[in-house]
C-alpha cells in the first residue's frame, strides 16, 4: 500500500471515528477533528476551514437521524442560531479585515484552539458538578431569561467556532443542560447537532472565501464520517455517555497540551 493510500485510510478512519462520537455525544467534531488534522501536518487555517465544512455535512446526516427519532428541540435550535449566525459572521469579518498573514494565522488558531480544547475538556469533566452548583446557587431561571441566555450562548459559540471550529459540541451541550435541565440528554445532543449545521456551514463558507479549504481531504473525511454519524446517532438514545465523555475529555487534554506547545 502506498503512503497516499495509507494516509487516505487514516483520514477515512478518523472521519468515521469522530462522526460516530459526534452522533452519540454531540461532542468531538471540531474538538477532535481539527487537532487531528493539525497533528497530521495540515496548516491550522486549512484544518479549521475544512473541518467546518466537514462538520456541516456530517451533522446534517446526524440531524436527519435525530429528527427521525424525535430527539431535536427545534425551538432551542432557532434560539441558538439567532445568536450564533451573527456571531460567526462578525468573527469572520474581523478575521478578514485584519488581513492576518499565514504565520500569524497559524499562531492565533493554535493558541485559541488550545484554550478552547481546555475549556471543552473542563466542561466535560465538570459537567455534573457544574450542573449541581448551578441548580443550588442559581435555581430555576425565568423562561424569558432562558431564551435570551440561549441566544447569548449561541453568539459565543458562533465566535469561538469560526476562529477555532471548537465549542459547538461540549460547550454547547453543557450550556443546554444548565439552561434546560428538564430536557432528556438525547434531545440535548440532537438539538446541539442540528444547531451546528447552519453554524458550521456559514463559518465554513467564510473560510472558503478566504481560501482555506482542502477539498480532497474534505471528501476523504466525509467517506468515513457519514456512516459514522448515522451509526452514532442511532445509538445515542440507547447508550450511557459517561465513559465516552470522560475518555473524550482526557483525550482533549492531551491534544490541548500539544496545541499550546505547537
Amino acid at each position: 500500500m502506498s503512503f497516499l493510500h495509507a494516509a487516505n485510510f487514516v483520514y477515512v478512519f478518523s472521519g468515521f471515528f469522530v462522526g460516530m462520537l459526534v452522533g452519540i455525544t454531540g461532542v468531538g467534531g471540531g474538538s477532535l477533528m481539527t487537532p487531528i488534522l493539525i497533528l497530521f501536518g495540515i496548516h491550522p487555517a486549512t484544518a479549521v476551514g475544512t473541518d467546518l465544512l466537514y462538520a456541516s455535512v456530517t451533522k446534517t446526516g446526524g440531524s436527519l437521524v435525530h429528527g427521525f427519532n424525535h430527539t431535536v428541540d427545534w425551538r432551542i435550535v432557532v434560539r441558538l442560531a439567532t445568536g450564533s449566525v451573527p456571531g460567526a459572521a462578525l468573527a469572520l469579518f474581523v478575521l478578514y479585515e485584519l488581513h492576518i498573514d499565514k504565520n500569524e494565522t497559524q499562531f492565533l488558531i493554535t493558541r485559541v484552539l488550545g484554550a478552547a480544547l481546555f475549556l471543552t475538556a473542563l466542561a466535560l469533566f465538570l459537567r455534573r458538578p457544574l450542573i449541581r452548583a448551578f441548580r443550588q446557587y442559581v435555581g430555576p431561571i425565568d423562561p424569558e431569561r432562558v431564551r435570551w441566555l440561549t441566544v447569548a450562548c449561541g453568539f459565543l459559540l458562533g465566535v469561538l467556532v469560526s476562529i477555532s471550529s471548537v465549542g459547538a459540541g461540549a460547550i454547547g451541550v453543557t450550556f443546554l443542560i444548565l439552561l434546560y435541565p428538564e430536557l432528556p440528554m438525547a434531545r440535548v445532543v440532537g438539538s446541539d447537532i442540528a444547531h451546528a449545521v447552519p453554524l458550521t456551514l456559514i463559518a465554513g463558507f467564510g473560510h472558503l472565501l478566504m481560501g482555506s479549504i482542502n477539498w480532497a481531504l474534505l471528501v476523504t473525511l466525509l467517506i468515513g464520517s457519514l456512516p459514522g454519524i448515522v451509526v452514532g446517532s442511532s445509538l445515542a438514545a440507547r447508550l450511557p455517555d459517561n465513559a465516552v465523555r470522560l475518555t473524550l475529555a482526557g483525550t482533549l487534554l492531551i491534544v490541548c497540551g500539544k496545541m499550546l506547545f505547537y
